[in-house]
């Protein structure tokens, strides 16, 4: 009986936010003046529970406990690309996990638009926000339109003479005052609703 095949690495989902975490005081070259770069990858919403020990385990550079640790680099879709400390990038998973892997590339296109609701003073979006000001991945923002038009019964009882003339290309440009449009990895765009 023939075993299925194994992949000889682990897969992973593309957009999952991962980060790489790397020791400070080895970066800086702080023990030995020699710079180093000592880290790893980790997935976000384990970032907070790396330690020092756990970068440093088998590399023979000796460390600190008051070494500090930090993201240098990031991996898959992420709404804000910079450097962060771990307890960012372990948010960031949280918010990821509560949103989920389907939704998470339109939240990260929501917070880049800068439309967005934060909570407090901090970059991390209000969830139940997102929710409610999500009209979808659309083909184009004329496409989202249309669709608006038919369901909230716009030119319903108006004559076909007179539907003719209706100018839709302004229509469409004012409504889009009222939303923010996000370019969709995969093609089309995403729409929020500003208000």
């Amino acid at each position: 009986m023939n075993e299925p095949l194994q992949p000889s690495v682990a897969i992973t989902a593309p957009d999952r936010p991962r980060a790489w975490i790397g020791s400070l005081a080895a970066y800086n070259g702080s023990h030995d003046g020699v710079p180093r770069l000592i880290g790893g990858w980790y997935d976000a919403t384990d970032a907070v529970d790396v330690t020092v020990a756990d970068l440093h385990a088998g590399t023979g550079v000796p460390f600190t406990d008051d070494d500090e640790l930090y993201v240098l680099d990031l991996d898959g879709e992420w709404p804000v690309h910079r450097e962060m400390d771990p307890a960012e990038a372990a948010r960031w998973g949280e918010i990821y996990e509560e949103v989920g892997a389907t939704m998470w590339p339109a939240l990260c296109a929501w917070v880049r638009s800068g439309s967005y609701v934060a909570e407090g003073d901090t970059d991390y979006p209000v969830i139940g926000d997102f929710e409610e000001r999500y009209a979808g991945e659309w083909d184009s923002f004329d496409d989202y339109a249309q669709d608006l038009a038919e369901g909230i019964g716009l030119l319903d009882g108006v004559s076909d003479e007179v539907q003719r003339y209706f100018d839709w290309a302004s229509w469409t440009r004012d409504l889009r005052y009222d939303y923010s449009v996000q370019d969709c990895p995969t093609g089309g765009v995403f729409v929020f609703r500003d208000t």
